[in-house]
């Protein structure tokens, strides 16, 4: 375990159990993703029963936008040396697409 984090340039910290206080980078991107799901259910208006879906698209978008943490690259990019394709991204919580044939 300890080589493959040495690896990857991964620093493994430990803390205490039940202490949120000792882990605020962890915290912290919890609140973002909670943020982002949030804002996505108010601003498309769906049921309650989307939480779950409005959270993992947050987490799949997150994981996709640039951050000055990692040089203006996506965590995607950084994990896949690959830049992410968003061409198959569409509006949270819309009903239906239009098709517009040949395009």
């Amino acid at each position: 375990f300890k080589q493959f984090l040495d690896k990857n340039g991964i620093v493994h910290e430990t803390s205490c159990p039940y202490t949120p206080q000792q882990n605020g980078v962890a915290e912290r991107k919890n609140r973002h993703l909670m943020e982002v799901a949030r804002s996505m259910m108010f601003h498309t208006s769906v049921p309650k029963r989307f939480w779950g879906d409005a959270v993992v698209t947050a987490c799949y978008l997150i994981n996709r936008i640039p951050t000055k943490i990692l040089n203006d690259l996506s965590p995607f990019q950084v994990l896949n040396q690959t830049e992410p394709s968003i061409d198959h991204l569409r509006v949270f919580g819309c009903v239906c697409f239009v098709l517009i044939p040949g395009e």
